[in-house]
Formats: structure tokens, C-alpha cells, sequence
């Protein structure tokens, strides 16, 4: 802050002294949020010349204005002009990250004038260009004031704001402290007045000239020794900057503000310079008000793993340390989280899980906990569920001190019956449960157990529905396209013989079937001859062709296979875990291979690669697809929990889901935006058998057909072509007497 600041005793700063105006400057830029010049002349070499201050007072959010007369060098006025027309940036910055950036304005090169473009476009640094009405000079200003957002501090100069007016002439400044007296305090006010007018255009005693009317700062022309002052050399900078180190104090200063920066360097920090969205901001109070507790409700692709995170940067903040328990489904989202997490500059990362050895790191994070209960020390352990459930496990990672915050990211997964009998048992009170869809389906004990946990039993903590993120630009928009599947006659034979079994189990009053082995048995067999159709291929075959037609190719592509049945799909609460698939369906696995060779069969040049769960190297088969050097994705479940495919365009879903948490998982992958990406494409393969009206199955088919189309309703309600679903459903609404939207 500016207080804290040693200003010279009696505020004058003269070249040659031990308080060199650059003294001053540096103070001023590291210490404040806001600077305001009123100026003659500019060159960004003074900026170059400060620029481990300015560095650190861009990367902490700090923004400046200036007004200046009409003379610039020529790569100020490029830059300039590039700035103010964002069409010719080349290249972007990260102006939060302080290491980078102070590498960047300390080198008077190409990327510097890129940087100084890219800081005017986002509006870190504004400039208002002016030149005396009536030919009369030029504008010859030499003031400012920096703010801190409590405190100001101006100042008077004899320097221009350039290189040879902070270093090479003799040249003095007066400061002025807003908090010492009330002269101090209305100069100061009536500085940031007249700036505040020149900004506002109220003066009338100035042109106000855009970029293109600056006049290029040519010595021949202009033939005067302020014009030097804007064409400077690269090695006159650096001869000058090395000539700075002969003042001890400038010498102090400048040697504490790189100190500073390495040290802030390695703390954390929010990772991306905008800072998070205001929906996040929103998320994190609402959480805070909740006693540090809640479900977030985010649609898939919103930044659930950013808003979260972001809540424990804001722990951070407030205490000085970070401790953290992540409940993750996989492995490769292990290695995710992994990874956001050091975009933050955490640190201290445990990974608890299967291809993994924790135990020693954890234990010495737990005995660091007991030796020094009052150290501040941080951590973050990332756990599977299938490790956090097993017995030893749970009672090790239950260790961890009452303010860790738990983050179970698809936390429906925390339902299942064996993690639901810990939950009482957490010792975690800070809390945090993400999913698009947390509800489990079928299972409202589960519901409410969960909903308990996280302290959001009547409304979710924070919800973000995927229209919202649509409509406000987080998910792309999209056009989504049904296809009807009929089965064969074969097909159509077992299938109703199937139905007419499975009829005797369901129970129309509650539209429910009753667990009975038998039952499943009679279930997974009907689905599989869903998932096996046989006229599934020509339809995807027929996609294949009409997409290859239109690019010329099948790149950013995915496809969703028919996999293993899940047994909870059909019942009301768990009788098989929450991922127990049948692993040994030799079907689903001969399945992703017919669609991966039909992929292939359109062009051999095509590359594919299947996405499954023994699939090795996932990391780097995700990268190829978004590089391009993959073509074509072919996956079966594990695309539906947390994987990030931004750069997917085509995703074709080859199998239908009564799971909802699925398919609102599927779109959600399709639809993350990418710079390259405008819309994304959905193929839907619905397989809608035709049920005699008079069959004992009937009534059975029509309550399970509704089911498909609240799925196909939910994807056709917020595309771009909804009206193209109700086209292609007509038939089979009316035969059914359904429609999409009232199937009462």
C-alpha cells in the first residue's frame, strides 16, 4: 500500500541523489492499483526502462491512463493503433502472470510492442491523445497520481514520462501524500479532475485526435532535442538499465521488487487474468453463506473444477494455507485435477489411487498436522472413489483436520451404497459436491441422504442450467438430429417375446418393476438387442457419408457405442454399485469395433482410435484429438464423466441412455467451446420398436418409450433446429398418442 511506502523525507526526487525519480516511480507502480499521467511527451521505453514495476502493478490488476500530446516514435504509434483496433493483435498475454510479463516489457523487442498493443486493447493501459487548439504547441504536461483505492499520492515533474526524462537528464519531481494535509489531498483532486475532463472530452481548449492523426516522431522533421527523447535504441536502454544499479537505493528497491515477484510467483493465484466469471463469484458467496457447505448444480462444460477451486483460493486468501480432499470417479480424472489444481500454483499434491504410491506423502502430511497444529500447512489430496470407500483407506484419509474442504466432483457417485454408510462418519465440514445432474436416478433415500450431506437438502447451493450457459456464451450453441432405428423382423420376434415376460413383472400403478434376478436377467437381454440393432450401422454409415461430403473429412468427432448394461438403470434404489457394469459382455466389445471399422471403411486415411476404460495413454490420445492428429474418437462410458474434448464439433450417440445424468454428461462434451468452433452437431440413433396397441406389453413399451423421449425432448429444447425433432417423431408420437412434451 501506498503508506507503507518510504517516500523521501521532504518529497522532492532529483536526478543524481539518492531519490531518483525513477525511486519514486517504482514505489508508485508496485504499490498501487491505479496511475493517472497527464503528460507532453510519451515512450514506451519508460515503461521498458520500469519494468519490473510495471510488471508487478499490471500482473496485481492495476490499470493507467495517460493523456499525451500528438507526437509518438513509430512503433509507439503501431502499437497504439493496434491496441485500439483488436482485428490486428497478434498475439495474447497473460497479464496476471508476473514471471512472464516482466520478461516480456524488459526487452525492448517485437513482442514488447505486442504486449504494450495487447495491454491497451484490454484496457490496462488507456490513452487519450490531445493537441492544443489554434496551432498553438504542443500539449507539455508532467504530472500524476497513483492510487492505491484508499490512499493517493501526486506528483509534479520537470521529466517527460521517456527514457532520458526518468534516467539521463537532470530532473526533478514533487510528491505530494494525499494523507498528510489538505494542500496535498486538492492537488491531488484537482489533477484526477482535469485528466477525468480530457478523458470525458469536456475540455475545449484541446483536439482530440485518434491514433491515425499522431503525428510519427521523426528528428529530421521535427528537429528538436524533446523529439530525441522518442527514438531510442535498444542498446541505449540497456546501457541505461545497467547504469541504474549505481544508486544503492534505486539498487534496494529494485532488488526487492524482483524478490517480491519471485516469491508472489509461487503463490496461489487465480490462473487466468480476468479473474473468475461472475457466475463463479456468485457460486463461492453462496457456499460462504452456507456455512462452507452446498451442491453445485453446473452444467457440463461451465468450470465446475475452476468454481470449486476457486472457493479453496478464497480459503487461501483469508487464512494463509489450502487443505483439500478431491473425490474424483477415475484416474485419468485424477491426473485432471492434477492439473487445474497447478494452474492455481498449488502445491504438495497427493494422488491416492491405484497406480499410485501416497502412503509415505500422506503420512508425512499427517504428522506435520500433529507436530505443528497451529502451522499453516497446505496440501491437496486427490482420491478415486473405489479407494476413498475401501476400509483402511477411508480411515486414513479421514485423518485429515476438520477444515479440509472435501470437493466430490460427480458427486452423484457419492449415493452408492457403499460410500453413502461413511458420509456420517466425514470428518470434513467443509464441503463441496459438484455434478451437472447430482440427483441419482431412482433412488430418493440415496437423494436426500446426499442432498443432507452437503447441507442443501431444500435448493441447490448454486445451480447453472445449461441454457443459461448457452444463452450467455459459456457452451456453444448446437443443432441436434434424430434418427429413428427400427428393428428387424428377427429382432423384433426375440424383443417382444422378451417384452411379454418382462410385462409380468411391472407394476403399472407405480410404473416400476420389482427387483427380481429373473427379472434383470430378462432386461439386460431385451437392451441388448437395443444396442446390438442391426440397423444401427446403415444409419451411422449414412451420417458418416453425408459429414465426410460436407468437410472432406471426419475430424473432431466422436462417437458414443452401445456399452455393457447397468442393472440400476431399471430399479429404484442400488442393487449393483453405481458403475457395475458387465465387464464380460463380449457384445459391447465386438460392438466398438464394428463402428470403429465402419469409421474407417469411409476413408482409410481416416485416423481413429478407440477411448475405453483399459485404454492406456489417455492423456495423449485426448491431445492427439484436439491437435487433429486423430480424427475420430469411438468410446463406450468413460467420455462421460469429466473428460475434457472442447475441440469435438460431431458427436454421434449410438446409444440411447434412460440415464439422465448420461446424457446430460454426452451433450455437455460436445458442447465446451473452442476459438475454432461455432456449432456442434448431434446424431442421435433412437431404436423405437412398434408395439401392437393390443399387446399385453403395451402399456409397458409406452411408459418406457416416454422415457426416450423426455431424453430426446431434452436435447431438442435448447438446439437450433428444434423443429426438425418434431418432424422426424411425428409418426411415432402419434402412434403412441405421446408427444414431447406433456406424455401424461
Amino acid at each position: 500500500m501506498l503508506k507503507d511506502c518510504d517516500w523521501s523525507v521532504d518529497r522532492d526526487y532529483k536526478t543524481g541523489t539518492e531519490n531518483e525519480p525513477l525511486q519514486f516511480y517504482l514505489e508508485g507502480l508496485a504499490n498501487s492499483s491505479e496511475f493517472h499521467l497527464l503528460l507532453g511527451y510519451f515512450s514506451s521505453a519508460a515503461i521498458n526502462l520500469l519494468s519490473v514495476g510495471f510488471a508487478t502493478f499490471i500482473s496485481k490488476g492495476g490499470k493507467m491512463r495517460m493523456v499525451i500530446n500528438h507526437l509518438l516514435s513509430e512503433k509507439d504509434k503501431e502499437a497504439l493503433e493496434n491496441g485500439q483496433s483488436s482485428d490486428n493483435l497478434n498475439k495474447m498475454f497473460d497479464l496476471s502472470d508476473v514471471v512472464s510479463l516482466g520478461k516480456v516489457l524488459d526487452e525492448y523487442d517485437t513482442h514488447f510492442f505486442e504486449c504494450l498493443a495487447y495491454m491497451i486493447a484490454e484496457k490496462r493501459i488507456e490513452i487519450k491523445v490531445i493537441k492544443p487548439k489554434h496551432n498553438r504547441g504542443i500539449a507539455h504536461y508532467k504530472s500524476g497520481v497513483f492510487s492505491d483505492g484508499e490512499n493517493s499520492v501526486g506528483y509534479k515533474a520537470s521529466c517527460n514520462f521517456t527514457l532520458f526524462g526518468l534516467s539521463e537528464n537532470l530532473e526533478e519531481l514533487e510528491a505530494f501524500l494525499g494523507w498528510e494535509d489538505e494542500r496535498s489531498n486538492k492537488l491531488i483532486k484537482k489533477q484526477l479532475r482535469v485528466i477525468d475532463d480530457y478523458f470525458s472530452e469536456q475540455d475545449e481548449d484541446v483536439e482530440y485526435l485518434s491514433a491515425n492523426e499522431i503525428e510519427v516522431a521523426i528528428k529530421d522533421k521535427f528537429g528538436n532535442k524533446s523529439v530525441d527523447e522518442l527514438i531510442v535504441q535498444e542498446e541505449q536502454l540497456f546501457e541505461k538499465k545497467r547504469s541504474l544499479i549505481k544508486n544503492h537505493k534505486l539498487k534496494q528497491t529494485i532488488v526487492k521488487l524482483y524478490d517480491d515477484i519471485d516469491k508472489n510467483s509461487r503463490n496461489p493465484k487465480f490462473p487466468y487474468s480476468e479473474g473468475p466469471r461472475e457466475y463463479q463469484k456468485i457460486a463461492f458467496n453462496n457456499w460462504k453463506n452456507n456455512n462452507q457447505q452446498g451442491l453445485f448444480a453446473m452444467a457440463t462444460g461451465t468450470g465446475k473444477t475452476i468454481t470449486s477451486l476457486n472457493c479453496l483460493l478464497e480459503i487461501y486468501k483469508k487464512t494463509g494455507y489450502y487443505k483439500a480432499l478431491i473425490l474424483v470417479p477415475t484416474i485419468t480424472l485424477v491426473n485432471q485435477w492434477e492439473n487445474e489444481c497447478k494452474k492455481f500454483n498449488f502445491i504438495n499434491i497427493v494422488k491416492v489411487c491405484s497406480k499410485s504410491r501416497w502412503r509415505n506423502d500422506f503420512s508425512a502430511i499427517l504428522t506435520r498436522e500433529r507436530l505443528s497444529p497451529t502451522e499453516q500447512v497446505s496440501y491437496i489430496v486427490i482420491s478415486t472413489y473405489a479407494s476413498f470407500a475401501r476400509d483402511n483407506i477411508f480411515t486414513e484419509l479421514n485423518q485429515l483436520p476438520a477444515k479440509t474442504l472435501l470437493i466430490a466432483d460427480e458427486c452423484h457417485n457419492m449415493g452408492s451404497g457403499t460410500i453413502l454408510k461413511l458420509l456420517p462418519k466425514v470428518n470434513c465440514k467443509r464441503r463441496i459436491g459438484l455434478s451437472a445432474t447430482p440427483e441419482r436416478q431412482f433412488d430418493e433415500e440415496g437423494n436426500k441422504k446426499l442432498f443432507l450431506f452437503f447441507n442443501s437438502e431444500n435448493e441447490y447451493t448454486y445451480e447453472y442450467s445449461m441454457e443459461e450457459a448457452i444463452n450467455k456464451g459459456v457452451l456453444c450453441r448446437y443443432y441436434y438430429y434424430p434418427h429413428i432405428v427400427t428393428l428387424t423382423e428377427s429382432e423384433m420376434k426375440d424383443y417382444m417375446e422378451l417384452s411379454y415376460k418382462i410385462s409380468k413383472f411391472y407394476k403399472s400403478e407405480s410404473d416400476s418393476f420389482s427387483k427380481n434376478s429373473i427379472l434383470t436377467a430378462l432386461l439386460l437381454a431385451r437392451k441388448r438387442i437395443v444396442h446390438k440393432a442391426f440397423n444401427k450401422i446403415s444409419i451411422f454409415n449414412d451420417i458418416l457419408k453425408e459429414q465426410y461430403e460436407k468437410k472432406g473429412n471426419l475430424k473432431y468427432t466422436l462417437v458414443y457405442v452401445p456399452e455393457g448394461n447397468d442393472p440400476n438403470e431399471y430399479f429404484e434404489t442400488d442393487y449393483f454399485s453405481e458403475n457395475d457394469e458387465i465387464e464380460s459382455d463380449y457384445d459391447a466389445a465386438h460392438l466398438i469395433d464394428v463402428f470403429t471399422e465402419a469409421v474407417r471403411n469411409i476413408d482409410k486415411r481416416t485416423t481413429i482410435k478407440q477411448f475405453v476404460s483399459g485404454t492406456s495413454d489417455k492423456e495423449y490420445i485426448l491431445e492427439q484429438f484436439a491437435n487433429g492428429e486423430i480424427d475420430v474418437l469411438t468410446s463406450m462410458k468413460c467420455l462421460d464423466e469429466g473428460v475434457d474434448v472442447p475441440r469435438s464439433e460431431l458427436a454421434i450417440f449410438c446409444a440411447s441412455t434412460g440415464n439422465p445424468r448420461q446424457f446430460v454428461q454426452r451433450r455437455g462434451r460436445i458442447l465446451r467451446k473452442h476459438p475454432d468452433k461455432q456449432f456442434a452437431y448431434i446424431h442421435d440413433l433412437v431404436v423405437i420398436p412398434e408395439i401392437n396397441p393390443n399387446s399385453e406389453s403395451y402399456k409397458m413399451e409406452r411408459s418406457m418409450l416416454k422415457k426416450e423421449l423426455e431424453r430426446v425432448n431434452n436435447f431438442s429444447l435448447l438446439s437450433e433446429n428444434s423443429s426438425y425433432t418434431i418432424n422426424t417423431l411425428l409418426d411415432i408420437m402419434n402412434y403412441y398418442n405421446l408427444n414431447l412434451y406433456n406424455n401424461e
